[in-house]
């Protein structure tokens, strides 16, 4: 982004989301305003922008309705407000923009029926609505029928014969065949069901234990499951081919199901202590954490002698942000530290109960299709109550990631959390580890990241970001210097002293734009 296109950028958060704005007049071809804090509503006479080609509102905090005049962008080819809460329907009047070739409204709150206007638009090759709450049946003409699954999911209502389950259409004659079957199907499906039972009891006193069976109780925050049976299929019986990761609990696979849908699988090895409790922990944390740069848990599977749960997938899984073979430029791993740093501010203060992460590395940093970061496995987090600011435990995380009052007494607060995002930015910038062995008795990554930035930063820096015969080299440089300080404010050693978490945030935001304005 040139510095031109950032002050029209800076100058339409004015007129657009002010209740008094009137976008009436005003000549825009591209409006880019993603990944930013905004709030409100979207005006009414956002259909002024008459010559407008592309619109990208994505991840901000949008709310209220997607207004009907949105219709009269005639000349509209790109339209993404995913990532946002806005609610209501889908208007009628998208199917008026003919040039509109991809429309992103996923990862919001919108409900109704996903409008049959849309069969009409000639030139749409990309459409996503996954991840709301729609029901009623699919468009299933024009565009519709070059669309995948992928573009649906996670709307549980919606029907269709072309994605999902067909929708049902009533009549006299169905109604009556109805009640005939409930008559005959009921008693018979109940005998069934009590055999079944007696053979499930038998089999457990018989000690097989080959195939889990269902237990008879569940931690208080389990979700809505699938079968074992289901979870098998989808990985191969857990063959090796559909391995991705691996952690201290247990192993991640990737799961291709009978519908298309592709999920990460985490499974969890019941052998290892502690497995059963890191179970527990991620299904209290993950199932009511709603933000868009936390991983989301879609379902779970648990049985007597299995657990697991279903997770949203992540093509471009965990890199490690530095990984040999896989290169990230500079505005890429800008983009990814604000995604965590937004991902820790949620936990630590949008949520009713503060969320203490207490395992974050960049292996637990996961990049979706768009390399998008998002944060993953709670298995240690930590809920503090009402009035707690910290708390003591006795697992501890990985070496060279935690606080040292986290790894000397088990004091585990925020602050924790802030310390190792700290580490994780020296790690990402300077491509060393926190553990590599230059790092002996007598030295550590941020005594040496501190002795060496002000002397000669350009000698830590990872060398893949920035050459000596780049033309922007000092630019880079002087970017790099900034986040590598803000690192150190934030891996103090003594816990007050450090940054909290929303002051973390703006300071790299702010380097971002900083670096994008020169």
């Amino acid at each position: 982004m040139d510095s031109y296109r950032y002050n029209i950028i800076l100058t339409l958060v004015f007129y657009t989301f002010t209740p008094s704005s009137s976008l009436r007049g005003v000549t825009l071809l591209v409006l880019d305003l993603s990944n930013n804090s905004l709030v409100g509503s979207i005006p009414p006479d956002f259909g002024n922008l008459n010559h407008i080609t592309s619109i990208d509102l994505s991840r901000n905090h949008l709310s209220g309705i997607i207004p009907s005049t949105v219709g009269d962008l005639q000349n509209l080819l790109y339209l993404s407000l995913s990532y946002n809460e806005l609610q209501g329907s889908i208007p009628e009047s998208l199917g008026k923009m003919i040039s509109l070739e991809s429309a992103n409204l996923s990862n919001n709150i919108l409900s109704g029926t996903i409008p049959k206007s849309l069969e009409a638009l000639p030139y749409m090759k990309d459409f996503d609505v996954s991840f709301n709450r729609l029901e009623g049946e699919i468009p299933s003409k024009g565009p519709f029928l070059n669309f995948t699954s992928q573009s649906f999911m996670e709307n549980e209502v919606l029907c269709g014969d072309l994605f999902f389950r067909p929708c049902m259409t009533r009549s006299f004659h169905q109604s009556r065949r109805s009640k005939l079957l409930q008559i005959i199907l009921v008693p018979l499906v109940a005998s069934l069901m009590a055999l079944a039972s007696i053979f499930v009891f038998m089999l457990r006193r018989r000690g097989n234990r080959n195939v889990p069976t269902q237990a008879e109780s569940y931690p208080a925050t389990t979700l809505a499951r699938i079968s074992y049976i289901e979870v098998e299929r989808a990985t191969q019986g857990f063959n090796q081919c559909h391995l991705i990761g691996y952690g201290g609990y247990g192993s991640v696979y990737e799961g291709i199901f009978a519908n298309g849908m592709v999920r990460a699988i985490k499974v969890f090895n019941l052998q290892i202590e502690g497995a059963f409790k890191s179970f527990n922990s991620e299904c209290e944390v993950l199932h009511n954490l709603r933000q868009m740069n936390l991983t989301k848990v879609i379902t779970s599977c648990t049985n007597l002698d299995f657990k697991s749960l279903l997770l949203e997938y992540m093509p471009n899984g965990s890199p490690g942000l530095h990984s040999d073979g896989y290169f990230l430029n500079m505005i890429q791993i800008l983009d990814i530290m604000i995604d965590v740093a937004s991902a820790l501010e949620y936990l630590h203060h949008g949520y009713v109960t503060v969320v203490v992460h207490s395992d974050l590395k960049p292996r637990n940093v996961l990049l979706d299709e768009r390399l998008v970061g998002h944060v993953s496995d709670f298995g240690l987090a930590k809920l503090l109550g009402e009035g707690e600011s910290i708390a003591h435990t006795k697992t501890f995380a990985m070496m060279g990631y935690i606080a040292p009052e986290y790894g000397i007494v088990g004091l585990v607060s925020v602050r924790c959390d802030v310390y190792s995002y700290g580490i994780m930015v020296m790690e990402t910038f300077t491509r060393k580890r926190p553990y590599d062995e230059m790092f002996k008795e007598n030295s550590s990554m941020r005594s040496w990241v501190y002795n060496s930035l002000h002397a000669a930063p350009e000698e830590i820096i990872d060398v893949t970001l920035m050459e000596p015969e780049d033309i922007d080299f000092q630019k880079k440089l002087h970017c790099v210097s900034y986040i590598l300080e803000l690192a150190l404010h934030c891996t103090t050693e003594t816990p007050n002293e450090r940054l909290n978490i929303k002051e973390v945030l703006a300071n790299i935001k702010k380097i971002k734009l900083e670096f994008l304005r020169k």
